[in-house]
């Protein structure tokens, strides 16, 4: 997602003149604001984490990741769950969080509330979801291997976008929406997936006060209580219900993010610019200054607030630490032989990599051909196959679904994610080079109907 970027304020160490501010804090800003740099990070945490696991001090990576952590209030609760648990279901819950706000501004202000404009992206969502499951299956239908099908039906949306942010202009802006918008309706195929098909034996009681708790929190958005850290408090408390109910706990994020008020409080004036205006000036004195900053912030709605806030800690801390945890396979040529003959490596090799350049790309053509949508002006079919093909970077969310599907020490597992590994580098690869040589064939015509005009 784009945000506007303001330079830091002189006042501020990192807007200031020093040395260290200027050669070291305002370059890594500007790294961090680089739409591939989540990318490029994720990558690094996967070649830390290989590189790790295959390493003399292997046994280190396994032991930390093992390391049990205690979390108890009085009698109410006590959680202890390893480390690598911790990381997918706490930390996990804040990027599907991110993850439901960002669903939640496409549904009110984004591409999805034109269901015109909708309508392609999710239609080629659609393909890209159902063709590659079948292709696992078709590898995979007995046994233990086919509880992975919903692997290859993922798409890592920063992957992606990094990816297709290298190429710059050689890819249409409105078929980077495109992608952005599949990739979205993708995440809400995968939450339903993760919530319907990959969720444990249901405890009715904590069912139940998951579901009184997000009531709760509909009356509080109704009450027009703002204050964050009471639904921070009840966010909590939902992703502990949740968690222990059977259903996995990052969908409390998903339901917490959806929740999330998207339209803003104020206008585009405050109702009271006296407050505003002097604290602007100078003259006011705190209690003043506090209504003020009250006035203009409610002008942006909390769920931007909130991504605006999250969406960096999600992209540069989270999900790096996720790979770090997750990519850690010790790689070995019996390892190596096995996945080649193994049918859940296959299986998310090929779903991933045909499954999703097919499916997108048929789903796209029927939709175009049908009359139903439109190409954006600017884009051609060998656009749609590129960022089909790009698609098929399942990294961050076939990892995780990947984990929920096969038990943890399986050989199952581990075959599964050096599938992904492998995936996600040909899609980036095939894609990309697809996507070059989209600029070398003119394939657009103006008059031709299937074209949207500007």
């Amino acid at each position: 997602m784009a945000h506007d970027h303001l330079e830091p304020s002189p006042l501020t160490w990192l807007g200031g003149n020093r040395r260290l501010a200027r050669r070291v804090g305002r370059p890594v800003r500007n790294f961090l604001r680089i739409e591939a740099a989540g990318g490029l990070l994720l990558i690094v945490a996967t070649i830390v984490a290989l590189v790790w696991a295959n390493s003399p001090w292997s046994h280190s990576y396994h032991e930390l990741l093992e390391t049990h952590i205690s979390f108890q209030v009085g009698d109410l609760f006590h959680l202890d769950e390893p480390l690598e648990a911790w990381i997918n279901d706490a930390l996990m819950a804040i990027f599907f969080f991110v993850v439901g706000l960002e669903i939640k501004r496409e549904l009110v202000a984004g591409e999805l509330r034109d269901p015109r404009a909708a309508a392609l992206p999710a239609i080629a969502a659609i393909g890209g979801m159902v063709v590659p499951a079948l292709v696992f299956l078709a590898f995979a239908s007995g046994g233990i291997g086919a509880d992975g099908w919903g692997i290859p039906m993922a798409t890592d949306i920063a992957f992606a976008v990094g990816v297709v942010s290298l190429l710059g202009n050689r890819v249409p802006g409105a078929m980077k929406v495109f992608l952005l918008t599949l990739a979205i309706v993708d995440d809400i195929g995968a939450i339903a997936v993760i919530a319907i098909f990959y969720t444990e034996d249901l405890s009715t009681d904590w069912l139940l006060i998951a579901v009184g708790l997000t009531v709760l929190v509909v009356l509080m958005r109704l009450m027009r209580i703002w204050y964050i850290p009471v639904y921070v408090l009840v966010g909590f408390f939902l992703w502990l219900a949740v968690f222990e109910s059977g259903i996995h706990a990052t969908i409390a994020g998903v339901v917490l993010g959806l929740l999330t008020p998207a339209v803003p409080l104020q206008g585009e004036t405050p109702n009271d610019d006296v407050h505003v205006g002097a604290a602007i000036s100078g003259r006011a004195n705190a209690t003043v200054v506090r209504r003020a900053n009250f006035e203009l912030k409610e002008q942006v709605s909390v769920a931007e607030r909130l991504e605006s806030m999250l969406h960096p800690f999600s992209s540069f801390l989270i999900i790096p630490i996720f790979a770090l945890a997750n990519a850690g396979i010790e790689i070995s040529s019996d390892s190596l032989s096995n996945a080649l003959s193994s049918d859940v490596t296959l299986g998310v090799v090929f779903g991933l990599v045909v499954g999703k350049l097919v499916g997108v790309s048929f789903a796209t053509w029927i939709a175009v051909k049908s009359g139903i949508s439109r190409l954006p002006r600017g884009a051609s079919f060998t656009h749609v196959v590129g960022l089909a093909a790009i698609a098929g970077i399942g990294f961050t969310v076939s990892l995780f679904i990947a984990g929920l599907a096969f038990p943890a020490g399986s050989g199952a597992i581990d075959e599964a994610k050096l599938g992904i590994l492998a995936a996600s580098l040909l899609a980036a690869v095939i894609g990309s080079l697809i996507l070059l040589r989209a600029n070398e064939v003119i394939e657009i015509d103006i008059d031709d109907p299937d074209v949207v005009n500007a």
